[in-house]
């Protein structure tokens, strides 16, 4: 059998067992072992494969920023963050939405986690937003855009996915994130004033009022420092400044702020560690699903495609990648994505010269984006299900703010500039920058 009919049983393998309802990590094995049950491939090697995908020091990362998330929720240490959201901009045209808005960028630089933002904002803000009058479909779809976030502003579990499995800069990654993840929350705030609903308006809070909120929230917002921090500065690596940001909490966080939640630390360490065994069993069958791929030389056969529709241009290249990924998003979950198609971004960031941690970002923002679209948008799918409205309804009202991430993702194609330009200030390194001769500054590509 060709390498071409292989792939496509591979395929059909995986989406029609998805479709019926077949876990994904499931599903994506079944086409790998029909692929090697097909190749001279032995059953040992597709094995090895799937522990080779997750033996990644980078990896360790994501375990530490989901626990980081879930103990600063179940602590209840965010009502802390939304009050200093609400003491800032609560006071605006759709104030409520704006808090949901300024709080997913808070609590974004804490997580990573776009499933955890949704589970604290339908628990906290959703009941608020309802007594105000907002209809219910329009809080769906705001909460489940605005938690996207959580995977463009750093630190994100998508990018550490994407840089471990890619070789691509996870630091540079983080900082690349910045631009598009406030841009989108810039967008959805300025559709949510002039667009949303009005709300309940509120009186502009007091200075005091202010720097009481500032002094409460001073605690954890110190998190995304640390994490930052300890990366920009090479003291950390990604890992390690989960760690870290995890000590924190268990040290001063959580005594100075909650104490009496001290006795179900235990129980979130081991919801924290059945909630990373789902993505890391599909990380590793992706991983040998990426691995086939690039055996039957996937990689070669949509370069060709690619090559012979855009040539060796890069926007052309970024638009006709972006377009691939805007329909895998919407059946396929992020991380198998990103794992199962690295081969042909990497064949495809050589084709066309592009910036390895400029095509990161990209594609992260794109992916980002299909945790909205349907069938499988799965943030709007728990909003809609936390909040109590139908799906059809969310999705119906979240249609006009696919329009600010359809514009952030041309922004981020056409104007790499400005996405790299925190990567190459802040840490040239990532971003394939070198040191000029003599040491004054830096020379980037």
């Amino acid at each position: 059998m060709s390498n071409g009919l292989i792939l496509g049983l591979m395929a059909f393998l995986f989406l029609f067992l998805g479709y019926m309802g077949v876990p994904v990590a499931f599903a994506i094995m079944a086409g790998v072992l029909a692929a090697t049950i097909l190749t001279p491939i032995s059953l040992a090697s597709i094995v090895g494969q799937l522990f080779y995908g997750i033996d990644s020091e980078a990896l360790l990362a994501v375990p530490f920023f989901l626990l980081v998330g879930e103990l600063m929720t179940s602590a209840h240490v965010v009502g802390r963050m939304i009050n200093l959201a609400n003491v800032m901009i609560g006071h605006m045209r759709g104030g409520l939405a704006q808090v949901v808005t300024l709080f997913s960028m808070f609590f974004a630089g804490i997580s990573g986690s776009s499933t955890a933002d949704v589970a604290v904002l339908t628990r906290t803000l959703a009941p608020s937003m309802d007594e105000e009058g907002y209809d219910r479909g329009f809080t769906a779809a705001l909460i489940a855009s605005a938690s996207t976030m959580a995977n463009l502003i750093p630190p994100s579990i998508m990018a550490v996915v994407y840089g471990a499995t890619g070789n691509v800069s996870i630091a540079g990654l983080f900082l690349g994130g910045v631009v598009p993840g406030v841009l989108v929350g810039i967008g959805l705030m300025i559709y949510s004033h002039f667009f949303g609903p009005v709300g309940r308006l509120k009186p502009r809070a007091t200075l005091g009022q202010l720097s009481d909120a500032a002094k409460a929230s001073a605690l954890p917002l110190m998190i995304p420092v640390i994490i930052m921090g300890g990366i920009l500065t090479g003291w950390f690596t990604p890992t390690e400044a989960g760690m870290a940001a995890v000590i924190y909490i268990l040290l001063v966080a959580i005594p100075f702020l909650a104490r009496q939640h001290i006795r179900n630390i235990p129980r979130v360490f081991m919801y924290t560690g059945l909630l990373y065994s789902i993505p890391l069993i599909t990380v590793a069958a992706a991983s040998a699903f990426g691995w086939m791929l690039a055996y039957l030389k996937g990689p070669d056969v949509v370069a060709a495609w690619v090559e012979h529709t855009a040539g060796p241009d890069p926007m052309l290249i970024l638009f006709l990648l972006v377009g691939v990924f805007i329909i895998v998003g919407d059946f396929v979950d992020a991380v198998p994505a990103i794992i199962i198609f690295m081969p042909i971004i990497n064949r495809l960031t050589e084709l066309g010269n592009i910036n390895a941690v400029h095509m990161g970002v990209c594609i992260i923002v794109t992916l980002a984006f299909g945790l909205i679209t349907p069938p499988y948008g799965i943030t709007l799918l728990m909003a809609s299900k936390f909040t109590n409205v139908r799906f059809s309804t969310a999705m119906f009202r979240s249609l006009p703010l696919y329009v600010v991430f359809l514009a952030t993702i041309v922004f981020c194609i056409l104007f790499p500039d400005v996405v790299l330009w925190l990567p190459k200030t802040v840490l040239p390194e990532s971003v394939g920058c070198f040191k000029a001769p003599g040491g004054a500054g830096y020379i980037c590509p």
